[in-house]
């Protein structure tokens, strides 16, 4: 039997009042939901983004006209998803703005199929710009998924709402929205540094924004937030502390995971917002270093980790919550010289290994090691070497060959 809105949301309001955090994934396979529910999921989406991503590719493909994306995840559920599930929650992602359809009649036969309720995916608030503009001149828009959620509220079906700024949030609030989920945007996994903990504070102040409207509502919806810089418990965790979020939906972070026990561990570690040994370093800078204070040991290990991306000082003396000028001192007091010597020359140090050890070009060396022009590189290379990085590459070329010869 599917599993009722009431029960659902009584299920999670229950999880809630004891102070648990609420984990929702985006599946895109069998194999992924059968090993997030045995991690401790709450409920599932099935998102044709997520369906592509276990096809190897990315999510933006959802919005692209490679298939009907109402279709496409109504197949998968069919064959794949309820028979494997059974009456486990799940919602179902629908385009609201597809023409082809009758929104009642398919939330009919959604939930005939044994969906517990749906969410407002593919969904226009990702679309912007000049495309944004031609979808809506063609008829579609925010409000044809605010309809969505409103039938579907009244047909009793529970309903989780993207949202991405406040107007939408007190809009799918009166439409019935049982959930609001805050979505900061496509995942972007490989984000480094500062720049990740300077866009998850504006995420956190987005979501601050938005979380307090949900408050000050008499409906109170569960309060939820998606994608954007979030891909690591660490990220989950540094929300959790500094908002009012009860639960977190995941897609990438779960479907990427290759194996049946890491998919496992991984759903368990989302949803007791444990920490993981390798995002120690973010961690501490989300915790702005209030924890540790060796700021100049901080700002060491992050060159250490993205000299081969563009490195603000400002950024780092902010994520630090000190000015750039006592960051300056505290650094040079520690390590002997400035911060922009010490990064030169930590570049300069891996511009030669690179250049003793790997077949490149001066131009690829130079992009290896943090710099975008290549004749700025050869420069700085010689300053600090006495030679161009061009001499000093032919010339271990020749202490290699000479060294090779010995032995042939």
């Amino acid at each position: 039997m599917t599993t009722t809105r009431k029960k659902m949301l009584r299920r999670l309001r229950r999880e809630i009042a004891v102070r648990n955090k609420i984990i929702a994934v985006s599946i895109g396979s069998g194999l992924t939901a059968k090993y997030v529910i045995k991690g401790g999921a709450d409920f599932l989406l099935a998102l044709n983004s997520g369906i592509f991503r276990s096809m190897g590719r990315g999510s933006l493909c959802g919005f692209l006209p490679y298939t009907n994306s109402n279709e496409m995840v109504y197949n998968f559920a069919e064959r794949e998803l309820i028979p494997l599930i059974g009456d486990f929650p799940a919602i179902f992602g629908v385009n609201a703005n597809d023409p082809t359809i009758d929104i009642s009649q398919f939330l009919k036969k959604i939930a005939a199929l044994g969906f517990t309720g749906v969410n407002n995916y593919p969904t226009i608030g990702l679309l912007d710009g000049t495309f944004r503009k031609g979808v809506e001149a063609d008829g579609s828009s925010f409000d044809r998924e605010i309809e969505l959620i409103k039938k579907a509220s009244d047909m009793g079906l529970a309903t989780v709402a993207f949202v991405f700024d406040e107007e939408q949030t007190r809009e799918m609030i009166e439409a019935g929205a049982d959930i609001i989920c805050v979505h900061l945007g496509l995942t972007r996994g490989g984000m480094l540094g500062a720049a990740k903990a300077l866009s998850l504070a504006a995420a956190k102040d987005l979501m601050n924004r938005i979380f307090t409207i949900c408050e000050d509502s008499k409906q109170n919806p569960i309060r939820m937030f998606y994608g954007g810089p979030v891909k690591t418990p660490s990220d989950v965790h540094y929300i959790y502390e500094n908002t009012a979020a009860q639960g977190y939906i995941g897609g990438s972070a779960f479907d990427r995971i290759p194996t049946e026990r890491s998919l496992f561990e991984i759903t368990r570690n989302f949803k007791s917002t444990g920490i993981d040994k390798k995002d120690d370093l973010m961690s501490q800078m989300l915790d702005g270093i209030e924890k540790y204070y060796d700021y100049s040991g901080f700002v060491r290990e992050y060159i250490n980790q993205n000299y081969m991306h563009e490195i603000s000082f400002i950024d780092l003396a902010g994520v630090c919550h000190i000015s750039r000028s006592h960051l300056s001192a505290l650094f040079h007091r520690d390590t002997g010289v400035s911060f922009p010597e010490y990064l030169v020359d930590f570049r300069i140090s891996k511009a030669k290994h690179i250049l003793e050890n790997e077949h490149v070009s001066i131009s690829q060396a130079a992009g290896m090691v943090g710099y975008t022009d290549a004749a700025q590189f050869s420069r700085i290379f010689k300053k600090y070497t006495g030679e161009s990085p061009k001499t000093f590459q032919n010339r271990h070329k020749h202490k290699q060959s000479g060294h090779n010869t010995m032995y042939d």
